[in-house]
This record gives C-alpha cells, sequence and structure tokens, in this order.
C-alpha cells in the first residue's frame, strides 16, 4: 500500500499559526558582507582563481555551483562538492561547513581577527564523480521461493547477479538484468544470511541448519564440504578484506546464537574460535585494519584482532540486545577494487594495491587512517566508537529513537549515518553523530536500509509492504515504490547503482529501477 505524509499535528497547527500572528523581522536575519576564498584540491592545488563570495549567498551548494562554474563546466556535468575550511597561518581544518549565519562567527571563534580581508581556503572534495538515478518503478517480479524471503546480497562484481535466502530451506541465484532465476542452493533449515566476497568468486549462506556453506556463483556448484562446528543457527557472515588475503586465500567469519564466532579458511578449515560473549552473536564485521567486530545479545560490542583472534577492547555501553553494527568503510571493503570505472587490474597485486588504495582513501582522516563503528540496540540508542584512538570509550551517543532499532548504515562515503527503527522513523546523523534529519513517511516499522554507491540517495523497506527512496541533500522522499503484498524483510541497493532488490513476506523478488 502506498503511504501519504500524516497530517500536521495540532501543536504543528498551532505553531503555524503563531508564526503568522508575528510581523517577521526581516532586517534582522539578513547577512551581510562578504569572503574572499581561494579553492584548493585534497592535495594542496589551486584549483581556481581567488573570489569574493557575498555571505548570505555562501551555502555549500551555491558554493559548489560557483566551482563548477569557475572550472567552466557545463550545468550537466556539475560535480557536487564538500568544502573543508583550512584556517590561515594554522593548521586547523573546519570540516564541517557552516552556514551563512554562523560563518564569520566559526572563523572568529578559530581566530581569524578580520574575516572580510581574510583569505580562506576551501578544500573541494567531489562528493562523488558518478550519479546513482532513483528507482521509480517495478523492473521484474521474479517468483521462485516457497517460503518468505529473509535476507538478499548483490554481488559486487555485477548489479545483475542477485543471491537470497529464504525459510524454504535454499538460498537462490537471480539474474536481475532478465529477472530469471538462475540457481537453486540447498540447505537443510532456513537460510538467514548470504554473503559474496569481496571478489564475486565466492558466496557464502548460513542457515538455521548450523552450517555455512560455500558456493561458486557462475556454477552454482558447492564448493568442498559444509563448514560445521557451530552448536546452533548462523545469525551472520563477514569476509576478510580483499586486501588482507594471504597466499593461502581468504577467510571468513560466521557468528551463531551458539555465542561464538569462527574464522574458517575457505577449505572449511576453523582457524579461530572467538569465544567471550555470554548470548547470541548477532552481527560481524571484518575492518581493513584487520579486527574483527562483533555485536551480541549480552549489551557488549568486542573487538578482536585477526591474526591471532585475541580480544583488544570491550564496548560496554548499551544497556539492552545490540541488534546491529556497521564500519565506516563497509561499502568498500565490499567492493575492493570494484568501483564506477569498471576497470579491473589484471594482476592480483594490483588488484591488492586498488583495493588497499581506496580503503585507505575511504578511511583517511586528518592525515591518519581511522575506522569508525557504530552499534545499534534495543535500548533505542546508537553509539558511535573509535576503538583505535578511543579504545573501549565511545565517541558520542545518538538519541531520538522511541522503539528499538533495527539497522544502522553508514553511507559509503563515510559522511552519514542512517538508522532504521521499530518507530516507523528513519533517523540519519553526520558522521561525527550530529543530528541531521528524521525521515518519516512509513507508517509501520523499518527493517532495513541501502544507500546508493554514491552516497546520494537512502533506500528504506518496512513492515507497511513499501520500498522507499529518499534524497540525502534534502532529506525528503524521493519515490515511493508500492508493489509488495506484504511485510518487506531484505533489501539491498546495487554496488553500481542500477537497480535495487527486495523481498519479504510475500515470497517474490522484486527489482526496481530508474
Amino acid at each position: 500500500m502506498a503511504t501519504v505524509a500524516p497530517p500536521p499535528s495540532k501543536r504543528q497547527k498551532r505553531e503555524v499559526l503563531e508564526r503568522s500572528q508575528i510581523q517577521q523581522d526581516v532586517t534582522a536575519t539578513t547577512v551581510t558582507g562578504s569572503i574572499r576564498a581561494r579553492f584548493l584540491d585534497s592535495d594542496g592545488k589551486e584549483l581556481a582563481e581567488t573570489v569574493e563570495i557575498p555571505l548570505a549567498d555562501a551555502t555549500e551548494r551555491n558554493v559548489s555551483t560557483l566551482l563548477n562554474t569557475l572550472l567552466q563546466r557545463e550545468r550537466e556535468d556539475f560535480t557536487p562538492y564538500r568544502f573543508r575550511i583550512q584556517i590561515p597561518n594554522s593548521n586547523t581544518v573546519i570540516d564541517s561547513y557552516p552556514t551563512p549565519t554562523e560563518f564569520l562567527e566559526v572563523l572568529r571563534k578559530h581566530g581569524v581577527e578580520n574575516p572580510f580581508e581574510t583569505t580562506i581556503s576551501l578544500t573541494a572534495e567531489p562528493q562523488s564523480v558518478f550519479k546513482v538515478q532513483a528507482a521509480t518503478r517495478m523492473a521484474h517480479r521474479i517468483p521462485g521461493h516457497g517460503q518468505p524471503i529473509l535476507t538478499a546480497q548483490f554481488s559486487p562484481k555485477t548489479g545483475s547477479m542477485l543471491a537470497t535466502g529464504s525459510g524454504d530451506s535454499t538460498a537462490r541465484i537471480w539474474n536481475t538484468e532478465t529477472g530469471t532465476p538462475k540457481y537453486t542452493l540447498q540447505h537443510s533449515g532456513w537460510v538467514l544470511v548470504c554473503s559474496f566476497d569481496p571478489t564475486g568468486t565466492y558466496l557464502a549462506t548460513g542457515s538455521m541448519d548450523k552450517m555455512v556453506r560455500l558456493w561458486n556463483p557462475d556454477t552454482g556448484k558447492q564448493i568442498g564440504k559444509p563448514f560445521t562446528g557451530h552448536t546452533k543457527w548462523i545469525t551472520s557472515i563477514a569476509w576478510q578484506p580483499y586486501h588482507l588475503w594471504g597466499d593461502d586465500g581468504p577467510r571468513l567469519a560466521s557468528a551463531s546464537k551458539d555465542a561464538t564466532v569462527r574464522i574458517y579458511m575457505t577449505s572449511g578449515v576453523t582457524h579461530h574460535v572467538l569465544s567471550g560473549h555470554k548470548s547470541a552473536v548477532t552481527m560481524v564485521r571484518w575492518g581493513g585494519l584487520n579486527y574483527v567486530y562483533t555485536a551480541s545479545q549480552d549489551k557488549q560490542v568486542k573487538v578482536w584482532n585477526a591474526l591471532d583472534g585475541t580480544l583488544r577492547h570491550s564496548l560496554n555501553s548499551h544497556a539492552h540486545w545490540v541488534n546491529h553494527i556497521t564500519l565506516s568503510t563497509d561499502s568498500i571493503l565490499r567492493t575492493a577494487y570494484h568501483d564506477h570505472t569498471k576497470v579491473v587490474p589484471a594482476s592480483d597485486e594490483e588488484k591488492k594495491a586498488k583495493a588497499k588504495a581506496r580503503f585507505e582513501k575511504a578511511a583517511t582522516q586528518g592525515g591518519k587512517v581511522v575506522e569508525r563503528l557504530v552499534s545499534a540496540s534495543d535500548d533505542c540508542t546508537v553509539f558511535l566508537w573509535d576503538p583505535e584512538t578511543q579504545g573501549s570509550k565511545p565517541v558520542t551517543r545518538l538519541l531520538g529513537h522511541q522503539k528499538q532499532i533495527n539497522f544502522v548504515g553508514f553511507s559509503p562515503d563515510g559522511r552519514l549515518i542512517a538508522t532504521a527503527s521499530f518507530d516507523n522513523s528513519i533517523k540519519v546523523f553526520d558522521k561525527d553523530g550530529k543530528f541531521l534529519a528524521s525521515l518519516r513517511g512509513h507508517v509501520a516499522p523499518v527493517f532495513q536500509l541501502a544507500f546508493s554507491a554514491d552516497s546520494r540517495l537512502l533506500a528504506s523497506c518496512s513492515r507497511d509492504t513499501t520500498v522507499k527512496t529518499w534524497d540525502m541533500r534534502t532529506f525528503k522522499l524521493k519515490t515511493d515504490l508500492p508493489g509488495h503484498e506484504d511485510e518487506v524483510w531484505a533489501l539491498d541497493w546495487s554496488p553500481d547503482g542500477a537497480c535495487v532488490a527486495s523481498g519479504g513476506k510475500d515470497k517474490a523478488v522484486r527489482v526496481w529501477r530508474h
């Protein structure tokens, strides 16, 4: 069912009435004066000549348009920029761009006595060099599963290959271009999780039958024997990032209801068992610095050294189950050397070098590699962590949801954090945990979110049977995609941005395109 925005509440109506009755003081809010700005790229090279910008018009969007004009680009070729302000004669860099009314105050606070006569350096960072179109229509409805769909993931190699896991004890691989099923992968229990490795060579599936199985997604054939060892069902799977792979191939970590995480080689040999949680492990993530992060129903998030399986940190701030964790570099690690250029390096060394360079570029903040972690819980809060520099102390706590939080995600560029909750809303925060917006439109709990590869759009799925996409610049609803006949539980946006796939209680996969 399509949903409409709820009517304004009494309080909102009253506020509108009060505002209309008070005479507006027009002159008080006008910002006067101008600043001189020179534009630099991330390497410190000058991009364009120094220009004078009226403060009243100095919004980030306007300054981005000005820079594109100075670089003599056609309007269709405009690149959106984010700016960081470098304070003259000091090493201070202001990461978050202020509004025109805050501009002078921010500069004076950082020691710029006379902003009107000082030339300010603006470091321009292109947000994305390609643009993903919002999904607007259902391209395919693909039946096949005999029970509800519980998980879905696209291959990092191509947006035309999708894997789903279902309550009918099978995982299936689909061709999203033609809208047809390719292979059926058999388990003996519900398939709760499926995960492609960063190269797209392997597909791992975890099930209620306590086993992890490895498949070749191109042939649909099982590789080796099932990975055994867990005594309860598998809840999550994480692959070792590609730039950390050894000569003996990749490793993968599987989390289970039995409170352990097992690290396997692709031969099925158990490399380590991470046991320290007192209750079910809900989520596992493998970071680019070779740490394994685990979340559990014992209210803890633990950080482990993947090399020797030792515990590094125990993060204990949550007051209830931890449902979901995400790393700021997740989408880069998921795609390794696959990017929008679609250029795949020839040799393994070049592939590793490209994957490592992409990871370091995404993770570098202030000259050092920083991998941040967010955790979402049933205590209605989200914590932001930086275990490398802050240890077991959280960076900040993100508040605002009234009910349990199901899902938390970082945008691919690492600048936004989005959370989905049972209170029917999605909240968006910046990378430092500052609240930006509440996205309201769903009329039932929101289960999952997926950012587009260029971080400009966010897709969400809900119990209200709809998938929605949201604009991350205006924080408004972009498209409403009704079409499911029941609750939507699984969602993914293809890494190449071509399509969104969703599945749920109505047993059919739906593919959405522009």
